[in-house]
């Protein structure tokens, strides 16, 4: 096990009362997931949320407020090789979707869900890290960006 964590970053979308998600190819299983991804060198934790919302679902996303830190080992039985990852979760502003663009490698679409129907579908999650950030949303948790400090 690499004691290194992974950085990655999501968001959590809300719009009418569904929340954003993708399907994706995931260790030979189709899963759900908000749009996530990892940090990429030279990148703001910022800049690659709306990045990976962009590739992931073709939708324009702009982060407002940080949901979250999270922190999640994927076990070693489940093909993660105890994997640690460091989620930094989103939320914000839904722009415009870009109809014809195709999705990352990986994607097989992007969807609108209701809060009930995620919690419904926990055994297809990539992780317990999907509910706990649209739980977290729905209790109203949400904190400044300036509590992000980036230096260089």
């Amino acid at each position: 096990m690499d004691p290194r964590p992974s950085v990655t970053v999501a968001a959590v979308i809300e719009r009418g009362g569904q929340f954003l998600l993708v399907e994706e190819e995931d260790d030979g299983q189709v899963l759900f997931n908000q749009p996530a991804g990892h940090l990429e060198l030279n990148e703001s934790l910022v800049e690659a949320c709306a990045r990976e919302v962009m590739e992931e679902s073709a939708w324009h996303f702009r982060p407002r407020e940080l949901l979250g830190i999270y922190r999640w080992t994927k076990p070693a039985s489940a093909g993660g090789a105890g994997v640690t990852y460091v989620r930094f979760a989103f939320c914000g502003d839904l722009g415009e979707h870009e109809s014809g663009r195709g999705l990352d490698k990986g994607i097989v679409r992007a969807l609108w869900m209701s809060a009930g129907e995620i919690r419904a579908s926990r055994a297809r999650h990539r992780s317990p890290l999907v509910l706990r950030c649209v739980e977290d949303y729905l209790a109203g948790r949400r904190y400044p960006l300036d509590a992000l400090i980036e230096h260089g």
